[in-house]
């Protein structure tokens, strides 16, 4: 391959002037850069490796994004929830003249992903084992943790989900419903888990920590009702698991109200509510979690527990690259009613 210096032979100028003309083209005057760039067409020469350019700076101006959960890239950008918060990050990385690249969440690669990734901060979407604390850490970069507090020294944004949950039981109560279902976030691959009622409190089997906080949630609103959450079928899935709504009409049908955790479960649920002709909200109510764009399109348009999730991952990803001292960031959730919910049926 072509080298600077064979440029530089061929149009009889230093190293250092066909340098500049790739790099600094208004410091060469334009004949002779005009002479540079034609011996470089000439010998097949495209310009410097930008590998070089990146270890001459030490800096790779792009930051690295881990989807919440043992999920794949693939499974971030189908997530109705992941492409807004990937959008998020991706506005602030524009206006910073950054790139974001995403980082597989796959369990047996995320660390060395993390630990190898050409970026020079990370937004993790989790914390939920130590290792990758860890290998961030090691890293001496910046890096924001979402949807978990991990202390005063490092950077958090998260979701008041407690609030967020209760305003959905709250909601639910108020309309006379009694028969409860709720619909969990499994954060690992992997079939749905189904817990039937018991007299333990319930305790998720594959969750994160913003999960229980909603599950705490669930669990006020129904003692405000004079109900227990022990008594409350609760079935783990994963957001992308397309036998949610199947497994919740099977196993649950008694229940006039399913609580999700995220809108993708929701539309799930409406999804096969249609296919089996399942009447929402005449027969059952379905409330989603997120706030997502999509969930406004549902049909019917779904009630879910909203937050910025845009703002969400805007904010994570200007922690980053803004460096300043460490913060922690607890976002505010709404209820915003639409007309997936109402009256119990008789």
């Amino acid at each position: 391959m072509p080298t600077l210096d064979d440029v530089g032979k061929a149009a009889g100028v230093s190293r250092g002037t066909v340098s500049n003309v790739f790099n600094r083209p208004e410091l060469v005057r334009p004949e002779l850069r005009e002479r540079v760039l034609a011996a470089a067409r000439t010998l097949g020469f495209g310009g410097p490796d930008p590998k070089g350019r990146l270890l001459q700076g030490g800096r790779y101006n792009a930051i690295g994004f881990l989807p919440p959960g043992d999920y794949s890239i693939a499974h971030a950008l189908r997530s109705p929830y992941g492409r807004e918060l990937l959008v998020g990050a991706a506005l602030a990385c524009d206006e910073a003249g950054a790139t974001l690249s995403v980082i597989s969440g796959d369990t047996a690669t995320r660390t060395a992903s993390i630990r190898e990734a050409l970026v020079d901060g990370l937004v993790l979407g989790h914390a939920v084992d130590i290792g990758i604390i860890t290998s961030a850490q090691r890293r001496r970069i910046p890096f924001v943790i979402v949807e978990s507090d991990a202390g005063p020294d490092i950077n958090s944004v998260k979701i008041d989900g407690k609030a967020g949950a209760l305003a959905v039981v709250r909601h639910l109560s108020a309309l006379g419903h009694r028969r409860f279902a709720i619909l969990s976030i499994r954060r690992t691959a992997g079939p749905p888990i189904v817990h039937m009622p018991g007299k333990d409190k319930p305790r998720l089997t594959a969750g994160f920590s913003l999960d229980d906080e909603r599950l705490a949630g669930f669990a006020e609103g129904l003692a405000e009702a004079g109900l227990s959450i022990g008594k409350v079928p609760i079935v783990e899935t994963t957001p992308s698991e397309p036998t949610a709504g199947a497994v919740m009409f099977d196993r649950v049908p008694e229940a006039t109200a399913i609580m999700t955790m995220s809108d993708w479960q929701a539309i799930t649920v409406l999804d096969e509510a249609r296919r089996r002709g399942i009447d929402v909200p005449g027969h059952v109510s379905v409330v989603g979690f997120d706030g997502t764009e999509e969930a406004a399109r549902t049909s019917p348009p779904l009630t879910t527990a909203s937050h910025d999730i845009v703002g969400k991952g805007r904010i994570a990803a200007e922690m980053v690259l803004k460096k300043r001292k460490p913060r922690q960031v607890v976002m505010p959730v709404e209820l915003v009613v639409r007309a997936s919910t109402g009256r119990p049926r008789r």
